[in-house]
């Protein structure tokens, strides 16, 4: 008889609770208690593979899983329904991988996801690829058919570890009912040590149902992957020097601040010796954007004057960032009058991209201290001036656009009124496109792990299924809301099911210009107006089929709707799904074509 397929994962009819974790019934632990169970988990017999596999994850301290059932996993579920962890069923695996992404982020512990094998496996692609561009960390569990009956095309049987080698920081194929649980802890913790990313630990049926009564012990990393927190002496001596006597010194923090927990370190910092801040669009939230030192982020479609500062710093120090090509443009322009401070965990990352003049290895957060404490009293460069001339340049290009009454709604107008009617501490989850690139510039971000989204991979249909991560995650009393284009949205919409099942109280807001709006401003651009596949005037009333799942749907057409429809959907204690209908014309600005010099940004299409 064949294994049973991957199975839809909808709604649950009304009154039956199969899938539903209600966090509000759930008891909290103290930090002892909690404690105790991570050791009795570590310590006791589990008695099978799977029940290894579940204990592996209390031992960790994860209290949340995403996934979705199926046949070959089907051991560890039914293990898992004992367990401590509760699990959340979305309605695709593409939803759980996302969703545990966000989660992780939001926590800054790795999120966990499970799938069958198969075709549970291959629709974590994606989320596993987009958390390893992001060095988000994460853990994705799959089972698989039988180990005698791999290579053999046996029914959903595919070879996950090695379509997802290229995609992780490590993945494992689990041989023995004795070790598996070992090795999810050590996955689990591989996947925060040192640079974060995604692990996999694939779990064949008969690992999971053999007998062991060996315990997981604490989930452990290889000694071999610990990097040194700590930067070589020299290193900071000679990178402190070349601060010290710059005249332009601009702080350039990525993500990886973020992920290391340095944000305290880095605004100590900035903030000690006066040095302006820029950040990559990963490090959004490293430095409150309504600080004066702050210039918001730089790259293709930062802002001008963060761009202008890259131009002509003399000493560029950054942090946690891997140059990618959108901030860099082209790289043989990028900063061309400074000397570079590159200070990264992972010595890969060192003048990979742009060459380091002073490359400092070590923990983002250890690596400042050891600067800060390198700098002598009395040698902190004089800014003075520079700040003066950003200050000029924030002037100059600022992010500003027109309002006609009359004319059809400016997507920047919406993001600034849910800005102003949330909490300085709400999450913000974006998909992919033009609504990502407005929810970056036009919504002020003070608080790391604030903005999430999907920034190396770039994939539409991240920010629903995110906000349900990061709903999860956050604290009760702080707004999630996730900014989605209509190509986007619809590209993982099924997950509203499942927001609305959990009761979830999340704000979805379509920046809606029936368009994929990326890619129709850059045919408009570059080739030549040809709009072929780009219009999405086929799209449905969001707002109306928000309401068929269950969910409050809400529409703006005009400015006067806006007020009261951001009120209504802030207030609404659930899901809520808002159609803004927004001008199909505007484009996103300022732009830094490809391959281009980051001080020759565009503000407008004739300029490209």
């Amino acid at each position: 008889m064949s294994e049973p397929a991957t199975p839809d994962a909808a709604s649950p009819e009304e009154g039956d609770d199969e899938g539903r974790t209600d966090r509000a019934e759930q008891p909290e632990q103290t930090d002892e208690e909690a404690a105790a169970a991570r050791e009795d988990a570590a310590t006791r017999a589990p008695g099978s593979g799977a029940n290894a596999v579940v204990a592996a994850l209390e031992a960790a301290g994860v209290e949340t899983a995403f996934g979705v059932q199926g046949g070959a996993i089907m051991p560890v579920y039914d293990a898992l329904s004992e367990s401590s962890v509760h699990h959340i069923t979305m309605a695709h695996e593409q939803g759980a991988v996302h969703a545990a992404d966000a989660y992780g982020i939001v926590r800054g512990d790795p999120g966990v996801c499970l799938a069958t094998s198969g075709p549970g496996a291959t629709n974590l692609v994606t989320g596993i690829a987009d958390a390893s561009m992001d060095s988000d960390a994460m853990l994705a569990l799959t089972g698989q058919v039988p180990s005698d009956m791999v290579g053999s095309d046996a029914f959903q049987e595919t070879d996950t570890v090695g379509v997802t080698a290229p995609i992780t920081k490590h993945n494992y194929f689990a041989s023995d009912s004795d070790e598996v649980g070992r090795t999810v802890g050590e996955a689990f913790a591989l996947a925060n040590t040192g640079r974060p990313g995604p692990t996999l630990v694939d779990l064949p049926k008969d690992v999971s149902f053999g007998e062991t009564d060996r315990p997981v012990g604490e989930p452990t990393a290889p000694e071999r992957a610990v990097p040194d927190d700590e930067a070589d002496e020299e290193q900071v001596e000679a990178a402190a020097r070349a601060i010290e006597t710059a005249e332009r010194p601009l702080c350039l923090f990525g993500g990886g601040v973020i992920k290391g927990d340095a944000t305290e370190q880095a605004r100590a910092f900035a903030r000690e010796f006066g040095i302006p801040v820029v950040t990559t669009m990963p490090g959004i939230g490293s430095f409150p954007e309504d600080d004066d030192l702050c210039l918001s982020w730089a790259g293709m479609h930062g802002t001008g004057y963060a761009n202008m500062a890259i131009t002509h710093t003399d000493c560029l120090i950054a942090v946690g960032t891997r140059f990618d090509d959108r901030l860099t443009g082209g790289v043989d322009t990028f900063a061309p009058e400074a000397e570079v401070v590159h200070v990264d965990i992972d010595p890969a990352e060192i003048s990979k991209n742009v060459h380091a003049d002073y490359p400092v290895v070590g923990d983002a957060g250890t690596v400042l201290d050891q600067l800060d404490a390198a700098i002598g009293y009395g040698d902190a460069p004089d800014t003075e001036a520079w700040r003066e001339q950003c200050a000029e340049w924030r002037e100059e290009y600022p992010m500003d656009y027109a309002i006609d009454p009359d004319e059809p709604v400016k997507p920047q107008f919406v993001v600034e009124a849910f800005d102003a009617a949330t909490g300085d501490d709400a999450y913000v989850t974006t998909g992919v496109g033009q609504h990502q690139m407005w929810a970056a510039q036009y919504w002020t971000y003070r608080e790391p792990r604030t903005f999430v989204s999907s920034h190396g991979l770039g994939t539409m249909g991240y920010g629903l299924p995110a906000a349900v991560g990061a709903r999860v995650a956050a604290d009760d009393d702080r707004e999630v809301i996730s900014f989605e284009g209509d190509g986007s949205f619809l590209m993982t919409i099924q997950e509203l099911s499942v927001a609305v099942r959990e009761n979830l109280d999340i704000t979805v807001v379509v920046l809606n210009n029936e368009y994929i709006g990326m890619v129709r401003q850059w045919q408009d651009a570059f080739f030549e107006g040809n709009h072929m596949a780009s219009q999405y005037d086929w799209m449905p009333e969001f707002d109306t089929l928000a309401e068929a799942f269950g969910a409050k749907g809400f529409r703006i057409d005009e400015y006067d709707d806006v007020e009261a429809v951001v009120e209504e959907a802030l207030a609404y204690d659930g899901p809520s799904v808002v159609d803004a209908h927004i001008d199909p014309e505007e484009n996103v600005y300022p732009m830094v074509a490809s391959g281009a010099a980051n001080g020759q940004f565009a503000l407008a299409e004739d300029q490209l």
